[in-house]
């Protein structure tokens, strides 16, 4: 097994490292504001900056990393991704780099024109719209209706979608169109356009101070709503296996993400012990605090070579199913006990309002729905070890 990581993806390394550190942390303050009760804080940077931003991450090569080069992406390897985007992770400067959900992949070609392109250029911006207002993740919580009239689809029904963006110029919705077929089959991915009639969009709770810069729910409510079904993404009925292909590594790259605030957690406690003093000397010296250190950076040491184990495995064409779902349950529970360790090093309790520290956590980890995610992936590791005993 080789350990060493191709001079060619070291060097995209560090030129993702270079950026963060450059262009990005320098942001921060500005993002953050300075009074004292937070209501400076702002949700994303002004479209001057993020257009400029944009365009040198594609100069550099930094841009649509996951997205396949025909379709207008960088086309990079899963272990490229990872190690780029390990360290895009270590700032909070909401900023995407092309990314893109992996369903999108399944446009049609004019779907592909209309919104996977534009998306990709950064011309457009959209929201996953899965989840649903006290439900949970996966098939059997999709309780969103979609009559079939004609040769358009009335949707009924609200959605709450997880995004910075102030705008969203089209949401991708799963609804139910068949329900006697059952929650695999009956199912279908929309994507419907912000303005259409019966759709409407808005934010849902507290918009201001710190809170502004972390994902906010958002509230999509659909009366009635009208929607051709030249809209439809994939099949009808199949929206459960958009993206099939690319959403076990999208895994495995949210893994890497995981790593990277970690990381800059790390880099943040290791400062603050060095610089904190109590009756004249640093607490660097104090047990507990050299304790915490070495579990925080055990924890991210082991989360990082699953990640990148279960990136050679993709790489190399293999069905990493259930090594992505393990490491999207371990990398996100090594963050929480990161956040934690942190939080604790600095003195406060968790979750303490410090910045850029609680934005860093909450912006990587979305309470209810990513513990019933996590559930989801531990229910597949656990099919996987059955299944093998079974054929023992």
């Amino acid at each position: 097994m080789d350990f060493n990581i191709p001079e060619d993806m070291k060097m995209l390394q560090t030129l993702a490292r270079d950026f963060v550190n450059d262009q990005l942390v320098p942001l921060e303050r500005e993002l953050l504001g300075r009074e004292a009760d937070l209501e400076g804080v702002k949700r994303r940077l002004v479209p001057e900056k993020e257009v400029e931003l944009a365009r040198m991450a594609k100069e550099l090569g930094l841009w649509a990393l996951n997205v396949p080069e025909e379709l207008g992406g960088a086309g990079l390897d899963v272990l490229g991704v990872c190690l780029v985007e390990e360290e895009l992770s270590k700032t909070i400067i909401p900023f995407k780099f092309g990314d893109v959900t992996p369903i999108l992949f399944d446009c049609s070609e004019e779907q592909k024109k209309d919104y996977l392109l534009p998306l990709v250029e950064g011309e457009k911006s959209a929201c996953l719209a899965l989840f649903e207002p006290e439900a949970g993740a996966g098939p059997t919580a999709v309780q969103m209706q979609a009559r079939k009239t004609d040769s358009n689809y009335i949707l009924n029904g609200n959605k709450v979608a997880f995004t910075n963006d102030n705008n969203v110029d089209f949401a991708i919705v799963f609804a139910v169109t068949t329900p006697q077929k059952g929650p695999r089959e009956g199912i279908t991915c929309f994507l419907v356009d912000s303005g259409t009639p019966g759709f409407t969009v808005g934010w849902d709770g507290i918009r201001s101070g710190w809170e502004a810069q972390v994902a906010q729910p958002l509230s999509l409510i659909f009366e009635n709503c009208k929607v051709p079904a030249s809209k439809i993404l994939g099949e009808e009925g199949k929206a459960f296996r958009l993206g099939n292909k690319w959403l076990p590594a999208r895994r495995i790259v949210r893994g890497a993400r995981c790593v990277g605030a970690a990381l800059r957690l790390l880099d943040t406690s290791v400062e603050h012990v060095k610089s904190w003093q109590s009756y004249g000397q640093t607490i660097a010296g104090w047990p507990n605090m050299r304790m915490a250190l070495a579990d925080i950076s055990t924890d991210i040491q082991a989360a990082r070579l699953m990640v990148y184990q279960a990136a050679c495995k993709a790489d190399d064409g293999q069905d990493v199913r259930y090594e992505a779902a393990m490491v999207k349950v371990f990398t996100t529970e090594m963050l929480k006990r990161t956040a934690a360790r942190a939080v604790l090093i600095k003195g406060g309790p968790a979750p303490a309002k410090e910045l850029p520290l609680e934005i860093l956590c909450r912006s990587m980890l979305v309470s209810h729905i990513a513990e019933h995610a996590l559930e989801v992936q531990k229910s597949i590791i656990a099919s996987n070890i059955l299944k093998a005993a079974a054929i023992l």
